[in-house]
């Protein structure tokens, strides 16, 4: 019996000990997540004074 019976080309075997580029994030995506994530919190705290002061008044 030859290996191609048990070979699935979805699923290819890697050899052990390497690292592929798909588990990395590339390093643009990490720093725009970062920003979006700075400027999400800076609106939502912009937005909290806002109501906050406007609530008092």
């Amino acid at each position: 019996m030859s290996d191609s019976a048990d070979y699935d080309p979805l699923t290819p075997r890697r050899q052990k000990g390497t690292d592929t580029q798909e588990r990395k994030m590339p390093r643009g995506v990490v720093i725009r997540l970062f920003a979006y994530l700075v400027a999400g919190h800076v609106v939502a705290a912009f937005l909290y004074v806002l109501f906050t002061v406007a609530g008092k008044g």
